[in-house]
């Protein structure tokens, strides 16, 4: 996915993610459309409807609890970990029954935010982490029981994958500990699973299934076609779930290292509905014991983990820069890369901080416990996701004397500004484009260069306002595209209107802070070759949101400049770097004109730190990874705060 002239800050991580809302029609062959990070994607509110007369049954829940207890007879005072929990069911019970060390672990941020809030509500002990069960967030021997509930194994792509999450298991237990895992019955399902059905899940919504087996017949495969009466299709979705046996289980049971592996039979919910159990049809319930030696405890390093707090955008506040205005699935996921990413760097210890009402109170706390170090400052969405506060950040954190990576308030403010920018640049021998700045009240534009031109507002963010009835060919144009950012942005908003160039549109990035250390990494273009010739060729609004537009298509390669050219821009960025005071981490916007010469659109300090942004793509192409390049971002701002702490 590319980006363009216009700050990619939140989101152009969706081009990978956010798939069409189209029914496929008939499918030959389910298996081609499953993707094989589907559980990532489908444990959401619809799940809680589609599976609701078994996930959501509180009388099955507790017969099913009382069948485990009985199985495990564990103590009040055990560890017990509900893995892959969902939101909560098994933990809450056990909760009411006055279990003390109950944890849930899940993938899905909605279940796990419905599990605290359930919690919340009921006054209940059981503690709820968002997390991969392929690599817990816990300590070696640390639960007395782990309970995979609910057929939540065989969800991953390989067998390898499922080795994983036992091996984890095998890890966080205790010795002598005990595994439960309840699976669907593979054997049973391979000659009963039901190729067709559907099925009322509510008085406004039916569900159609479609299922069949794998090629190799190691998998069901199943496709859902979400309805509500009034809004049509709401979600077309598939999936697919290992088959295991009885033999099987135990073989990878085995292999993980868990002994004493004992079939205790089968189970089947009593649904309500009573129609289509799908995977929960027949469960194998199988137990383990993890015989092994305590792990000896490592000895403590001289040298301590540096406390990094990493702030975030508020997920739970609305993003008006989003179509929907919040955040979604693909937000979440780019989180999660991102601390999947953090958590395997060396050196440092990560809290995470986005919740913007109590951030300052939060701060404050760590600081007085002496848990902050730096802050690893990601919050391109700006305080209470306002991008024009993005720099409200970085201002607490100065007035409270907190090191924090990334560009000061005063640099955010200059770079927010498209035309101080420009002028700044003028200033220095820079070249821009022809442009002129139209102010609130204006309402006679005299154009002083040729068309096309680009009208975009003076103020903005994640390509806010720029779309492909942006560039105008004519004055009609002009008015029209005027028109629409007041209509969206207010008449109190000053506007920009450049000329609009037609060469290459480039991407330069660099991490460090020259003149002393830093790295320039290679630079990037726009492949418009996907674009229809009727189609301005930008990457704006409709090319990091709108998955129904051909720019959705629009990819970034590298740039192949002239060398004079390639190191006349370098030199630019480099000489902006140092007057306008970016830190730690920038990216620059430029584009060639007609005649080749190239003109800077765009300053972005503290741009988009997503794992499939520019940025990243810029250091892949170099041969750094997505962890060395915030790694790298760290280690600058290191540098930079300890040569201070020397001057």
């Amino acid at each position: 996915m590319a980006e363009s002239s216009s700050n990619d800050k939140p989101l152009q991580r969706k081009k990978k993610f956010r798939e069409k809302k189209t029914l496929l029609g008939p499918v030959s062959d389910l298996e081609q459309y499953v993707r094989p990070d589907w559980w990532s994607r489908i444990f959401n509110y619809l799940y809680l409807k589609t599976d609701g007369d078994v996930v959501d049954d509180s009388n099955i829940t507790s017969e099913e609890v009382d069948l485990f207890l009985n199985i495990l007879k564990p103590s009040l005072e055990d560890k017990i970990l509900d893995l892959c929990c969902g939101q909560g069911r098994h933990s809450l019970e056990l909760s009411r029954r006055n279990f003390l060390n109950i944890e849930g672990l899940d993938h899905s941020h909605y279940l796990i935010q419905k599990a605290k809030a359930q919690a919340k509500r009921e006054n209940l002990g059981a503690k709820f982490k968002e997390g991969d069960a392929r690599k817990m967030p816990f300590t070696t021997d640390f639960f007395d029981i782990i309970m995979i509930l609910g057929n939540s194994f065989g969800y991953f792509e390989t067998i390898q994958d499922d080795l994983r999450v036992l091996k984890e298991v095998f890890r966080t237990l205790k010795p002598w500990g005990k595994l439960l895992i309840q699976v669907s019955d593979g054997d049973y399902l391979r000659e009963h699973f039901q190729s067709r059905s559907w099925e009322w899940i509510d008085k406004k919504h039916f569900v159609c299934r479609e299922r069949s087996l794998s090629l190799d017949r190691q998998r069901l495969i199943s496709r859902e076609i979400i309805t509500q009466i009034e809004k049509g299709i709401i979600a077309d979705q598939f999936y697919a779930e290992r088959l295991y046996s009885q033999e099987n289980l135990a073989e990878l049971l085995a292999t993980a290292g868990f002994s004493e592996i004992t079939s205790h039979g089968s189970s089947s919910p009593q649904s309500k509905r009573n129609q289509d159990l799908g995977m929960m049809g027949k469960c194998l319930i199988v137990t383990a014991i993890a015989k092994k030696e305590w792990t000896p405890v490592r000895k403590k390093v001289s040298q301590q983990l540096k406390n990094i707090v990493v702030i975030l955008g508020d997920p739970s506040k609305t993003d008006y820069l989003k179509p929907s205005a919040v955040f979604d699935d693909d937000d979440l996921y780019t989180i999660n890369q991102l601390k999947s990413e953090l958590a395997e760097i060396k050196d440092f210890r990560f809290t995470y901080l986005s919740t913007h009402d109590t951030l300052i109170s939060d701060l404050a706390k760590l600081k007085e416990k002496g848990k902050i170090d730096l802050v690893f400052n990601l919050c391109d969405e700006g305080y209470n996701n306002d991008a024009r506060k993005e720099l409200h950040i970085p201002s607490l954190l100065e007035m409270v004397n907190l090191p924090y990576t990334g560009s000061g308030p005063q640099c955010l403010a200059f770079c927010y500004d498209k035309s101080l920018v420009r002028g700044i640049a003028r200033e220095m021998d820079i070249p821009v484009p022809e442009a002129f700045f139209i102010k609130p009240d204006d309402v006679i534009y005299e154009l002083s260069f040729n068309f096309p031109v680009i009208i975009k507002p003076n103020f903005g963010d994640s390509s806010f306002g720029i779309t492909q009835r942006s560039v105008a060919n004519n004055y009609e144009e002009v008015v029209n595209a005027i028109s629409e950012i007041r209509e969206k942005f207010g008449y109190d908003k000053p506007i920009l209107i450049e000329e609009f160039l037609t060469g290459k549109d480039l991407s330069v990035g660099i991490i460090g802070n020259p003149p002393e250390s830093y790295t320039i990494l290679p630079i990037i273009m726009a492949d418009y070759s996907v674009l229809p010739e009727d189609l301005p060729k930008i990457c704006g609004y409709e090319s990091k949101w709108l998955p129904d537009t051909p720019y959705w298509k629009i990819k970034s390669i590298p740039a192949n400049l002239p060398e004079s050219i390639e190191k006349f821009i370098i030199e630019c960025c480099l000489k902006l770097t140092e007057r306008l005071e970016c830190r730690d981490y920038c990216r620059f916007d430029w584009r060639l004109d007609n005649n080749g010469t190239p003109k800077l659109l765009e300053v972005n300090p503290n741009p988009g730190w997503c794992w499939d942004g520019h940025l990243t793509k810029m250091a892949e192409l170099a041969g750094i990874s997505y962890r060395e390049m915030l790694r790298m971002i760290l280690k600058a701002s290191e540098q930079r705060l300890n040569q201070l702490k020397s001057t």
